[in-house]
Formats: C-alpha cells, sequence, structure tokens
C-alpha cells in the first residue's frame, strides 16, 4: 500500500510530488492517458512563472516539472481514474485498465477546464491568438485588436486588464445587457479602448498560422459579419474537474472543492486537494504550484500522526481531524 497517490499532472500535481518524493513518501502520480501537463501543455510562451527570466514554453516547463519529481523518485502512471474510494484509513484508486491502487492518503489535483466555444478553428489556432487567460497572454497582444467573449464579472475584468496592452478591444456578447455586476460594467463601459458588440456570437475563429479575425452570427436575426482580429480572449467560465468526488468530499457553492482555510484539507481525513479545482479565483501556474506544496506537507504531517498514533489507523485518523 501507498503513503500517498497524487491525482494529477498540472503545476499542483507535479509540485505535490516533488515534495512529497523528497519526504521520503515514495508517491505514485496518476498523470493522464491522454492530456499529462494539464492546461498548460495547450499554452506557448509562459513568462510569469518564477525562475524564468526569459519566458518558458508550457509544455517545455511541465516536462522540467515531471523530470524533477520523478528525480526523486516519484513513480509516474499514464492512465485515467475512473473511481475513487475515499471512505476509511484506506484509500482506492481504480484506473482505466482496471488496476487498484490503495494509499493512506489522496492528493486529488485534477485541475479546470475553460470552457470553450466549441466553434471551428477555436481548438487549432489555442496559443496561437485563442487563450483563455488574460494575465498569461495578454502581453503578447501590445497595440494589437483583440476581443473578449463574454458578459460576466470574468469577461469584463479580461477586458479591462487587456486595455494595457491592446489598441482596441471588443467585447462580444450574446444578449443586449451585461450579466457582470454593476461595478465592473462601469468600469469597462468607461474604458475608451473598449467596444461592445451586442446580440452576436462567434461562429468561427479565422486565419491561418494564427488568428486574423472571427465570423460572427447574429442572435436576432442570423446574418453573419466578419471582425478583424488579432487575438480572441474566450471568458465564458470554467469548470473544476470534480466528477470523481461528487457526493464524496464536500464542494463549495462554486463547484470546487472545499478546504479547511488555507490548507488543502477536505471534509474527508487523508484526502488533500489542491490548485485549480480549490481555486474558483487566481487559477494561475504559479498559485497553483504554492498549493501543492501545502497539500504535500499536510499528507506529509498526516502520515507523521498516523504513525506516532498508539491507536487503530481508523481511529487515529477521526482524532488527527477532530
Amino acid at each position: 500500500m501507498r503513503q500517498v497517490i497524487i491525482i494529477g499532472s498540472g503545476p499542483a500535481g507535479f509540485t505535490a510530488a516533488i515534495y512529497a518524493a523528497r519526504a521520503n513518501l515514495s508517491p505514485l502520480l496518476v498523470a493522464s492517458s491522454v492530456e499529462v501537463g494539464g492546461e498548460l501543455t495547450k499554452t506557448t510562451d509562459v513568462e510569469n512563472f518564477p525562475g524564468f527570466p526569459e519566458g518558458i514554453l508550457g509544455p517545455e516547463l511541465m516536462t522540467k516539472m515531471q523530470e524533477q519529481a520523478e528525480r526523486f523518485g516519484t513513480e509516474v502512471l499514464y492512465d485515467d481514474v475512473t473511481e475513487l474510494e475515499v471512505d476509511g484509513p484506506v484509500k482506492k484508486v481504480t484506473l482505466g485498465n482496471g488496476d487498484v491502487h490503495e494509499a493512506s492518503t489522496i492528493i486529488y489535483a485534477t485541475g479546470s477546464a475553460y470552457r470553450k466555444l466549441g466553434v471551428e478553428g477555436e481548438e487549432r489556432l489555442s496559443g496561437y491568438g485563442v487563450s483563455w487567460c488574460a494575465t498569461c497572454d495578454g502581453f503578447f497582444f501590445r497595440e494589437k485588436t483583440i476581443a473578449v467573449v463574454g458578459g460576466g464579472d470574468s469577461a469584463m475584468e479580461e477586458a479591462t486588464f487587456l486595455t494595457r496592452f491592446a489598441s482596441k478591444v471588443y467585447v462580444i456578447h450574446r444578449k443586449d445587457t451585461l450579466r457582470a455586476s454593476k461595478i465592473m460594467q462601469e468600469r469597462a463601459y468607461a474604458n475608451d479602448k473598449i467596444e461592445f458588440i451586442w446580440n452576436s456570437e462567434v461562429a468561427e475563429v479565422t486565419g491561418g498560422d494564427s488568428v486574423t479575425g472571427v465570423k460572427l452570427r447574429s442572435t436576432e436575426d442570423g446574418t453573419m459579419t466578419d471582425l478583424a482580429l488579432d487575438g480572441l480572449f474566450v471568458a465564458i467560465g470554467n469548470d473544476p474537474r470534480t466528477h470523481l468526488v461528487h457526493d464524496k468530499l464536500r464542494l463549495t457553492d462554486a463547484g470546487t472543492i472545499w478546504v479547511d482555510g488555507r490548507s488543502s484539507i477536505t471534509s474527508v481525513p487523508g484526502i488533500f486537494a489542491a490548485g485549480d479545482v480549490i481555486d474558483a479565483t487566481y487559477r494561475q501556474a504559479a498559485t497553483a504550484a504554492g498549493s501543492g506544496v501545502v497539500a504535500a506537507l499536510d499528507a506529509e504531517h498526516f502520515l507523521a500522526d498516523l504513525a506516532d498514533a498508539d491507536v487503530p489507523a481508523a481511529e487515529a485518523a477521526e482524532v488527527i481531524v477532530a
């Protein structure tokens, strides 16, 4: 039986693995059968992760994190988790190939997924003008013309932030009123660089090697128009990947996993959570990595308390949580 199993292969998961491995916990990290490295593998240049003054490609950053985790003894499995059993002192993780792995603790770091438009050209031009993160990619659009899709607080925040770089920012919204808070609306309306395109939805993202524009469809009469752009930011929300722990762990109103204060401690003893799956606000690689540190240290302390407790494991877990 393992001491710790980590589920997820983004910055939170691999950072937790680095810390857990250096603590001699011999972690098993279940990555993915398809998408190892999380959302950063879909990003080109990452210029805001500490330690890389010249920037680094997203896939390269994740490869380096994995290499560091494996250097200290992390075992990585390329498979998908299909079922979790979290009750009791022994946690069970079932994989797609049918194997079942047991552990005293689990660090759940599956991240979140940006909601996508689902239109032609969006996936193909991801990282080449299509982005879901203004903080990550806004710098690359200095003096460019770009658009933000969405009508909520996130869209208004992204549009306002992007005016620091872009010469023009369109906001494309499928209705004629915003659902954003009043203060966020007022900030956007007051910004001379922002122009609203109402009652419209993106039907296609156009471009060869990079974004050159979008085709817009009127939500009123279906007519099509072309809009020339250098970049498109999609801000229609994101969904934490919590499908495996519904009805197993306590969730917040935002759909993220509830943790106790600034810790990674969830509602179930021995289960820890880290990264975007607990963060509905910041969702940055650096904050996810820091969250992975917290989870590894919390798991280490939990295991140490179990080892020191002169009671059966199940009773020790109850004592620790109490």
